[in-house]
């Protein structure tokens, strides 16, 4: 069990209250049925005590005898833990049980009204612990009556014996009793996390643009969280609206400049200097591409995609090669694409063409003559689409893996480049959820693998 788990907290206080609820029960239930018990045995102690007293007459000559001894044969069993005794004034035990053997029940010299009887629990023979039942009589007699005391007394073994037996025919109905509590805490547990469940699902529906805001329903204990999180993503949208028309901003003032340097780098080339207006022209494209990368990287960075983002690959593959193999670079390339038709990707369309570019780009820079795009539904993870493109070029070794993608990485400083474009590639994958990977190519050179995820269908 996790520590910080709701859940496990309310298991572990749920199996301590049940615990504690089955002992109680348990107890209670045993001392219950050891005082029903008690009451009873005393009930017929106290029967056996009145036939007793019916039975005491004085004799002529002043002993005691009984018309009728009480019919039990355990008053016959020495120490059976079954006696009766009849006490004189100052002569206990004149009467006894052969069961009492040579032993005399001695009670306590308590103040007893005639007809009352009196409750003990004392020792007795053996050890024996014993459930007592006294009473005072006057027996008729010449000159005069006599104050008779009269015992009966049983030991209270039979009574345990009886609890322990009541303890352990109990046992398998707690035990069912324990199961039912358990089952009813495991449906009670699952209906009271249910909304934080749904809840979860609602922000997973967010997270992965399934949805824009949380639906305000289930229990109510759970609708002002889902009001401050709903209030949490309203504000979250208006910040990032207003940083991406910030950077819309940025990129609008930083044209004028741009434009200017051109400019400046063409009147240059008029007046004789096409060295400096070479070197301008350059400075200047240097600074566009990384102006354009940085607002890229601004705007996948600056929150969530909206829920509706979707592109299809293979069409935005089709275009950007249209474009590549019209370019230097792109035109000696031998471009060969095997694709599923109509995968779509939960990405905005400019970033699907953002990161794709670049990786075309990158292939067609360090490929020797051919590049393989592969587009499928990723077999290792489900809801992913991968796509995957080789070159014949150089390759990298595997210690260089890890550091691609870094920002202004650059393996080789011969080729012409700013290091940026598998840092924006990175950027994208990441802002969407993907992943990025690298490895050998069966071309001979880089094979990058980029998954992300795919689109929900619209119905």
């Amino acid at each position: 069990m996790r520590r910080r788990s709701l859940r496990a907290r309310l298991w572990l206080s749920a199996l301590i209250s049940i615990t504690l609820a089955l002992l109680i029960a348990w107890l209670g239930l045993a001392n219950l049925f050891e005082r029903h018990v008690e009451r009873h045995i005393g009930v017929e102690l106290e029967v056996r005590l009145n036939q007793l007293a019916a039975a005491v007459e004085i004799a002529p000559d002043g002993s005691i005898r009984l018309t009728q001894e009480p019919q039990s044969p355990a008053f016959a069993q020495p120490l059976s833990g079954h006696y009766w005794q009849i006490d004189r004034p100052g002569q206990p035990g004149v009467r006894r049980s052969r069961s009492l053997w040579d032993e005399v029940l001695i009670l306590p010299d308590d103040d007893l009204a005639p007809g009352l009887i009196h409750a003990h629990r004392l020792p007795g023979p053996a050890g024996q612990s014993l459930l007592v039942r006294e009473r005072r009589i006057r027996v008729s007699a010449d000159p005069e009556p006599v104050e008779l005391r009269l015992i009966l007394a049983q030991d209270r073994a039979e009574l345990l014996v009886a609890r322990a037996n009541f303890t352990a025919d109990m046992r398998p109905y707690l035990g069912l009793i324990a199961f039912l509590l358990t089952l009813a805490t495991l449906i009670q547990i699952q209906t009271g996390l249910a909304p934080l469940e749904a809840l979860r699902r609602e922000v997973g529906a967010i997270r992965v643009g399934r949805a824009s805001r949380l639906v305000a329903q289930g229990a109510d204990e759970v609708q002002p969280l889902v009001a401050e999180l709903n209030a949490l993503l309203e504000a979250r949208e208006r910040s990032v609206e207003r940083a991406r028309a910030w950077t819309a901003d940025l990129a609008h003032g930083l044209k004028t400049p741009l434009s200017v340097l051109a400019t400046d780098a063409e009147r240059l080339r008029r007046a004789g200097h096409p060295d400096l207006a070479e070197d301008l022209d350059q400075l200047a494209l240097t600074m566009r591409r990384r102006v354009e990368r940085e607002l890229i990287r601004a705007r996948v960075r600056s929150g969530h995609p909206p829920h509706a983002a979707r592109a299809e690959v293979v069409e935005n593959l089709a275009r950007l090669l249209h474009t590549l193999e019209r370019t230097p670079a792109g035109e000696r390339i031998d471009w060969h694409i095997t694709a599923t038709e109509r995968i779509t990707v939960a990405l905005m369309a400019d970033d699907l063409l953002e990161l794709l570019g670049n990786l075309l780009e990158n292939a067609a820079k360090w490929a020797r003559e051919r590049v393989e795009i592969q587009v499928s539904m990723s077999l290792e993870a489900a809801g992913q689409v991968e796509i995957r493109i080789a070159d014949d070029g150089p390759g990298v070794p595997p210690e260089h893996w890890p550091r691609l993608g870094e920002r202004g990485l650059r393996l080789d400083e011969r080729q012409v480049g700013t290091g940026l474009g598998l840092a924006i590639v990175r950027d994208v994958v990441e802002a969407y959820g993907g992943m990025l990977g690298f490895d050998h190519a069966g071309l001979g050179g880089l094979l990058v693998w980029v998954r992300l995820p795919e689109a929900h269908s619209l119905d």
